[in-house]
């Protein structure tokens, strides 16, 4: 199983717009093939940092994802919104 961690800190005028479309994204990522679970939570410390929780089946199974039509248009959605973004990648054992 493959788990990640990413956050996106967004610009405080765009933050409820933001929050709208990851949903969306999260929404669309799991009914994808391999995806156990995804979800967008806001931190606590800093509520303009959005942190993405994923697990997948696989490394191919979140490639797969990674190139998804709805991930690039996420991307493209919130790429004016973003000041920072951070991504981490761990397997399970």
């Amino acid at each position: 199983m493959i788990i990640i961690i990413g956050s996106v800190t967004i610009r405080d005028e765009t933050i409820d717009e933001a929050l709208r479309i990851s949903q969306e994204h999260v929404n669309r990522s799991r009914i994808e093939a391999g995806c156990i679970s995804h979800g967008v939570h806001i931190d606590n410390e800093d509520p303009n940092r959005l942190v993405f929780v994923e697990r997948w089946e696989s490394m191919e199974h979140l490639q797969t994802h990674l190139k998804a039509s709805h991930m690039l248009s996420y991307r493209e959605e919130v790429k004016d919104m973003v000041e920072n973004t951070s991504l981490k990648v761990l397997m399970d054992v």
